[in-house]
């Protein structure tokens, strides 16, 4: 039993992760909805990658914000703003002209018995408002990442502020000692439970496959294979970025492909956040940039949530008949760039910001019901997009950073 152990212990994360995806996928098709008694075991791995989120978040940034001047963080947190719109409108551009080369929806009847209650989109004004909690423990138990990362930057400045003092430097280098040794004491919990994410992964997938099946794909495959043919296009753009800004992508993605796989499988960004600040930390990008950008990226930078909007906007006007016009798709980028940063957190995000776009444009809702058929199908590529794009965003903000150092 210990060499069994020992032999999974050592083996690299990524062919743990590969195995487990395939049998995964094996085990839903063999057994179909009977694979939902493995159900708990794919929970399991929710719980602890959530259970990880916060205390990452919160140390990781605070002990980030004391390695790095206060001005410098603004910089960098305008650089990361920009780099989310620009790709953002960007993912919405990909997605329309991909989706408009090859018409997904076209032929298809909609059935208008279909309805769906669409969650209520909260809007930019409240995301924004959220940013300040009214109290740490609300913002903590409801797991509000925006909150969450405002309470550790406004701390870590605080300490910052301690440790540089006269009057209050010891106290300031205790503090922060304590953070540091919490956010040491938070990696070694992490590298124990990325032993288990491989039994996770295998439980989902088993469980998704055979609650989908093959029917649903084969009934929508036109607009499935759309979706992922665009996002394979924004992934080629990521790299293109990569290798102006002089990355080497195969070191990058040797890194990002545990996060992403995860990412697929879960269809959870935020989920997936300590495997990310993982993988950056092993590109040796910056704690003080990763530790605040990645979070943030989870919550209001969704490049596949973009692409979904662009090619669902295009198969919903192909299943009525009324293709978009060169007008309704520029509405497509500027309202779709909008809704993908005003439903940030909301449960359900990525059918409000298809429907809230649907709303502008006088698409049938009953499209909405049509396209969470394949919710799952299309949420995990469109998720694992999210994550890469967060990760290629801080790669690109760091080497910025690090060559304006190196030219000073």
């Amino acid at each position: 039993m210990k060499a069994i152990w020992k032999s999974y212990r050592d083996a690299s994360l990524i062919l743990k992760i590969t195995v487990a995806l395939v049998l995964g996928v094996i085990a839903g098709l063999v057994f179909g909805e009977d694979a939902s008694v493995l159900t708990p075991l794919g929970d399991v791995l929710i719980r602890l990658l959530k259970f990880l989120i916060l205390p990452l978040i919160l140390f990781t940034l605070i002990v980030g914000v004391n390695q790095t001047r206060v001005s410098k963080l603004g910089r960098m947190g305008g650089k990361m703003f920009l780099y989310y719109v620009l790709t953002s409108s960007l993912a919405i551009i990909v997605g329309i002209t991909v989706a408009s080369l090859f018409d997904p929806g076209t032929g298809m009847t909609l059935d208008t018995k279909e309805t769906f209650e669409v969650p209520e989109n909260p809007g930019i004004t409240s995301v924004l408002l959220s940013i300040i909690p009214e109290n740490i423990v609300t913002a903590f138990s409801e797991f509000n990442l925006l909150g969450i990362i405002f309470t550790a930057l406004t701390f870590g400045i605080a300490i910052s502020y301690l440790r540089s003092s006269d009057q209050f430097h010891e106290a300031g280098e205790q503090v922060y000692k304590l953070v540091d040794g919490l956010n040491e004491a938070t990696l070694v919990i992490m590298k124990a439970v990325l032993q288990y994410v491989p039994i996770g992964i295998f439980a989902i997938m088993a469980n998704t496959v055979g609650s989908q099946g093959m029917d649903t794909l084969v009934s929508l495959g036109n607009m499935v294979l759309v979706l992922y043919a665009a996002i394979a296009v924004q992934i080629g753009l990521y790299i293109l970025f990569m290798i102006f800004f002089k990355i080497r992508p195969g070191r990058f993605f040797a890194q990002a492909r545990t996060p992403m796989i995860t990412a697929f499988v879960t269809q959870s960004s935020s989920g997936t956040l300590p495997l990310t600040l993982n993988a950056a930390k092993n590109l040796g990008l910056s704690k003080s940039l990763y530790g605040f950008s990645l979070p943030l990226g989870a919550t209001i930078n969704m490049d596949g949530a973009a692409i979904r909007i662009a090619v669902s906007a295009v198969f919903a006007a192909n299943v009525i008949g009324e293709p978009l016009t060169i007008s309704e798709m520029l509405v497509v980028v500027l309202i779709g760039t909008l809704a993908s940063i005003g439903t940030a957190g909301v449960p359900g995000a990525g059918i409000v910001m298809i429907a809230t776009v649907f709303a502008q444009l006088g698409l049938p809702m009953e499209t909405v019901a049509l396209l969470t058929a394949i919710d799952a199908l299309v949420g995990m590529g469109a998720t694992a997009l999210n994550v890469t794009g967060d990760l290629v965003g801080t790669a690109i903000i760091d080497k910025t950073e690090k060559d304006e150092v190196e030219s000073v």
